[in-house]
């Protein structure tokens, strides 16, 4: 790949910042009226992607795309648009006793760059914010959404040149694994490489990048029942986070039981055989489940720590709290986790021990998304602990910068 091309986004970069607030948020609200506009290119080059996919594939409802959900995107962007600008804040302040006063504030990244599996409203959302935040973006697709990918890019591109801006603001690359190590390994000119897809994608791009990394996107998740839990509490919140949309990566993996509820499992998951779940459970699970659920399989020890990105359960017993926290501390993705508890002190040992970017307590998983925690569209979820944890917004998407000024000030 011509490095140029990370040289020409460095420049659109400098352009963006330099738009102003007012002007940012004008240009995403005529790319979200152009997405609607265009929403028939949209679902005609989505459904090629689509015929190309088997509707088996976990992936396959990441990657489909209907008029509402078109119409959420653009909802999406306005959103964004609609948010205070995250530029130019002042995070933190100081006068020190010479004088100098030191401010902390907010500035873009400049270039970041973003590798996405099947998910093609990705695109849009990743150019929002980052067009929000004041840096230029790479998109970098999978081959399975590329057709897709392509008129979101050419939406884009066609809005931003009616606006009189750079195209180079959003680059979409090309689908090879070369295109891929050319953005990871360009220095100096791409700032910041989010993967957000499968762990496979995560590690890969981890082993391979020579430019700053923040991974997001593998979840695996638990909800832990504990002896105090309500049982109906553990139905409705296990329910909803492993069948809302089980190929997300805030859905729900492992159901982890105390040993003294064992006999509450079936009450729990009984309403998942109506999405036919297959529930995959060591032997005192299945022991409690056999007879009275359906798709009951016997667990192996690769079960457990799976993100199954399908409708598929790993059940796990344990003899109390201390064990569940050990357990998922040891198989956890550090994305999300949840208790179901009535006692104060189980659930708040929980929220301290366990070691995860969103710890819930009586919530489903499912709420991880930066739109539910009132952030706007995300880049993704950081199951990391440098820079960004948690939903990557449009704050989490920002650094800073010292600005320091003082009246002739010298140091001895």
């Amino acid at each position: 790949m011509n490095r140029k091309m990370f040289e020409q986004s460095r420049i659109a970069a400098r352009e963006i910042a330099a738009l102003g607030a007012d002007r940012i948020d004008a240009i995403l609200r005529s790319v979200a009226d152009a997405v609607e506009a265009h929403a028939t290119e949209l679902l005609d080059a989505n459904a090629a992607d689509c015929a190309a996919l088997d509707k088996a594939d976990p992936r396959y409802d990441r990657l489909l795309l209907t008029g509402q959900r078109i119409a959420d995107i653009a909802e999406g962007i306005r959103a964004v648009a609609a948010l205070p600008s995250p530029l130019g804040i002042t995070l933190d302040s100081i006068t020190r006793p010479n004088g100098l006063l030191i401010r902390k504030v907010s500035v873009p990244f400049g270039v970041i760059g973003v590798i996405f599996e099947a998910r093609p409203n990705v695109a849009f959302d990743v150019f929002a914010l980052c067009f929000k935040a004041g840096s230029a973006c790479l998109l970098k697709g999978g081959h399975e959404a590329a057709a897709t990918n392509a008129v979101a890019a050419d939406i884009i591109h066609r809005t931003l040149e009616a606006e009189g801006v750079c195209t180079d603001a959003a680059v979409l690359l090309g689908n090879t694994g070369d295109d891929a190590l050319a953005m990871l390994r360009a220095r100096g000119e791409v700032d910041l490489v989010i993967p957000r897809g499968s762990r496979r994608l995560i590690d890969w791009v981890r082993e391979n990048a020579l430019v700053p990394v923040i991974e997001t996107g593998a979840g695996v998740c638990h909800t832990y029942f504990h002896s105090s839990g309500d049982i109906a509490t553990a139905r409705d919140i296990a329910y909803n986070a492993k069948t809302r949309r089980p190929g997300v990566c805030n859905a729900l993996d492992c159901l982890v039981v105390d040993r003294a509820r064992l006999s509450d499992l079936p009450a729990i998951c009984y309403h998942m055989a109506d999405k036919n779940v297959e529930i995959y459970a060591d032997d005192e699970a299945y022991a409690a489940l056999e007879g009275a659920y359906p798709y009951l399989r016997h667990a192996g020890d690769d079960d457990f720590g799976r993100e199954w990105l399908d409708y598929k359960l790993s059940v796990r017993t344990v003899g109390g709290l201390e064990e569940a926290i050990g357990f998922i501390n040891d198989h956890t993705s550090h994305h999300s986790e949840c208790i179901i508890a009535e006692n104060r002190e189980a659930t708040e040992a929980f929220l301290h021990d366990i070691d995860a970017a969103c710890v819930y307590a009586n919530v489903s998983t499912a709420f991880t998304d930066g739109g539910q925690f009132g952030f706007g569209a995300e880049i993704g979820i950081s199951t990391q602990k440098l820079h960004a944890r948690g939903p990557m917004a449009l704050r989490e998407i920002c650094t800073y910068k010292y600005l320091i000024t003082g009246a002739g000030q010298t140091r001895q």
